[in-house]
């Protein structure tokens, strides 16, 4: 991170890179970042077919339920990334409002009745008949274009608080209606994304403590305000202390990893998968990686996430201007947070929280959404 930040004087303002807009694409850009993100999806696959197989085919009939769905969100996600890495990504500048009002209306929809789809207490979901979207995936994306590109254009405010305060006012706003549905997950990750870019914009020690202060209050005060987070809390404190109620699924996801050991179980022979482990597709899925494939599984999966990350952040320090190092470091960030936050939820580091592993749970709006994420960072990549 110090070394991406120390970087920022070699980034040339906007204003200079709309004197030069057509840039030569003379590279041939970041395959292995394009080839990694198509197999993780793949192996995603895999291992939802092995996690829900079972449950599928007891509540849906179809062992291939949740496989199928997934495989068009692949096809799609796969055309999305194509399709963005020959979209020239300073175009994308031009629509950095549209993106944040398009987002907040997503987000503002999840409350409407009919359109707003509730599972376990949540709204976090919008439908229109058996196609749904989850807006909190689009708007953490949505949010990084929008304080990309209002850093490069006024690149010589973020030294003052007064200069963040609209980078800080649509991250607010977009917490606040994420944390309404309720999801503390993405608004823990939004808020970190939002800490993250304005660090990276190159402002002072003491504009970021100013920022950084009221957010580390924050947390402690949204857990006291709702009592389900301070069960979950609980929970997580002593998991044993409410074995089949809140701390059920933490219990389970911890058999999950310690039945899994060193080796693993070998795959598809997972013994949570057969619903004793909620959202074994979803949320939990890295628990029956854990099972099925063991602690080097695992160190493996991780290795290449963060060879994702990697690639995302050099990708980053090598662009030639500012639009593009945040915006391939806010991409890069909201992909790294996830996978992190993911991490530390399934191992019980952190209380339990609703929250995909990007490219491998099952869900298609965080699929397609980080697969073309992954298309501008490519973009980015090529630029000469």
């Amino acid at each position: 991170m110090k070394l991406l930040r120390s970087n920022k004087k070699a980034v040339k303002p906007l204003n200079s890179v709309r004197k030069n807009e057509r840039t030569k694409y003379t590279k041939a850009g970041d395959i292995p970042l394009l080839i990694c993100v198509f197999l993780m999806a793949c192996f995603g696959c895999l291992m939802i077919y092995s996690a829900s197989s079972y449950a599928a085919g007891v509540q849906y009939g179809d062992k291939l339920y949740f496989v199928k769905k997934q495989l068009i969100g692949v096809a799609f996600g796969t055309a999305t990334m194509i399709g963005t890495c020959f979209l020239p990504y300073k175009k994308l500048i031009k629509f950095r409002y549209p993106a944040i009002i398009i987002a907040a209306i997503l987000l503002a929809l999840v409350f409407v009745p009919v359109i707003g789809i509730t599972n376990y207490g949540a709204t976090r979901w919008i439908g229109f008949g058996a196609f749904t979207i989850q807006p909190s995936e689009i708007a953490k994306y949505a949010y990084a274009l929008f304080v990309a590109a209002y850093f490069a254009k006024n690149h010589e405010k973020v030294k003052t608080v007064k200069g963040v305060l609209p980078v800080l006012g649509v991250g607010i706003g977009f917490c606040v209606l994420i944390i309404l549905e309720p999801n503390m997950s993405i608004t823990m990750c939004v808020g970190l994304l939002m800490l993250g870019l304005i660090f990276l914009s190159g402002t002072n020690l003491k504009t970021f403590l100013i920022i950084l202060i009221p957010f580390a209050v924050a947390i402690p005060v949204l857990i006291i305000l709702e009592p389900y987070r301070l069960q979950r809390l609980s929970a997580f404190i002593d998991p044993w202390a409410s074995p089949k109620d809140e701390g059920y699924q933490l219990i389970q996801s911890l058999y999950a990893l310690g039945n899994g050991g060193l080796f693993g179980t070998g795959l598809f022979k997972s013994t949570q998968k057969y619903r004793f482990l909620p959202f074994a597709e979803s949320d939990f899925i890295l628990s029956i990686m854990g099972e099925e494939l063991g602690f080097l599984g695992l160190l493996v999966f991780f290795f290449f996430c963060g060879f994702i990350v990697y690639r995302g952040f050099k990708i980053a320090k090598n662009c030639k201007d500012r639009f593009g190092f945040l915006l391939a470091s806010g991409f890069t960030m909201v992909y790294g947070i996830q996978v992190v936050v993911n991490a530390l939820v399934v191992s019980g580091t952190i209380p339990p929280t609703g929250l995909p592993l990007p490219l491998i749970s099952s869900g298609n709006t965080s699929l397609i959404i980080t697969m073309a994420s992954m298309g501008v960072l490519f973009n980015i990549s090529r630029q000469d």
